[in-house]
């Protein structure tokens, strides 16, 4: 994942011998925050963070031999969480939900 996503070369002098470049996007404690302040960006990196853990736990989720409660358990308490987390602080719109479902 890139940490930060830029169209151009733009910065802003601090006046402290220091110039912050302006980006579009930037992922921050695993999150990715964008201009517009929308949660598209964010949305898009949990999913994809989810299907990643999904792949992980295949082996476990797909095995007969393990009750499908405790299958359904490991899917919850890993898979979903792990899209879920920091959803509490994205302005959430109706495409954003169908999205996550």
């Amino acid at each position: 994942m890139n940490p930060v996503i830029s169209t151009g070369h733009t910065s802003v002098d601090t006046g402290a011998s220091a110039n912050l470049e302006v980006v579009d996007k930037f992922c921050y404690l695993g999150d990715m925050f964008s201009v517009d302040g929308d949660a598209d960006a964010a949305v898009e990196v949990r999913i994809r963070i989810g299907w990643n853990k999904f792949r992980q736990l295949v082996p476990l989720i797909t095995n007969r031999d393990i009750s499908l409660i405790r299958r359904g358990r490991l899917y919850s308490s890993c898979v979903r969480i792990s899209i879920l987390h920091g959803s509490e602080t994205w302005p959430v719109r109706k495409e954003n939900e169908v999205a996550l479902q």
